[in-house]
């Protein structure tokens, strides 16, 4: 039995994700900072035959996050798959005029330190296994960047050469990975926006291993 980790879990698309991978066997790691709110997910999921742990960290605090992803890999066994899908904070968002070196800080921590961070941690227990599957799970800015909201922008630019970077040198190590790209909110009862549509999507992407980029929906949406 393997682990998906979820970096940024909660009740919405973390929870769909959760079900999903969990029902088709895999045991869940749910990451974020709250550890009571962890919790009562991983109880809910329980109820629905998901095998399901919270672990609290900090995105942007490097060993608090490590330590999440150990404790585990202890717990439920090697992580097989990684997600990484914080919702960044209001703050990070921005005009890029009025966003100086300093604003920069917080956004630069949790897109790309934080991923790293995430990545490193867990790359030895896919090495062990042989295959691996790492998603990132971005808003629309990490595609096309937008002046209002210069934080996003520029660190979702930093995750996802990132992440394209690792696509193009782990897939010899059969390490997949992949990127959604979700533009504007996630909406339930959405034909393409889901939770558990989205969910279907993420879990397409690590079956299917095709490609590095996937849009939920249209750009301009």
């Amino acid at each position: 039995m393997t682990t998906i980790a979820i970096v940024g879990a909660g009740p919405g698309l973390g929870a769909a994700v959760a079900r999903r991978f969990g029902h088709a066997g895999h045991e869940v790691a749910l990451i974020a900072r709250d550890q009571a709110r962890l919790d009562t997910l991983a109880a809910d999921l329980a109820d629905e035959g998901v095998t399901a742990r919270g672990f609290s960290a900090d995105v942007r605090d490097t060993k608090s996050l490590q330590a999440a992803l150990d404790a585990a890999h202890t717990t439920l066994g090697p992580i097989e798959i990684l997600q990484y899908s914080p919702v960044p904070r209001a703050d990070f968002v921005r005009p890029v005029l009025l966003t100086t070196a300093a604003d920069l800080t917080g956004p630069v921590e949790f897109s790309v330190y934080g991923p790293v961070t995430a990545v490193q941690q867990v790359l030895p227990d896919m090495r062990a296994l042989g295959r691996g599957t790492i998603l990132f799970v971005n808003g629309g800015t990490a595609a096309i960047p937008h002046p209002d909201r210069a934080g996003t922008s520029i660190a979702f630019a930093g995750e996802s050469a990132y992440g394209h970077l690792l696509h193009d040198t782990l897939a010899a190590e059969g390490i997949h990975v992949g990127q959604l790209i979700i533009p504007g909110a996630i909406l339930p009862g959405h034909h393409r926006k889901d939770p558990a549509v989205l969910a279907d999507t993420l879990w397409s992407l690590h079956v299917d291993r095709h490609g590095f980029r996937r849009y939920a929906d249209d750009l301009d949406s």
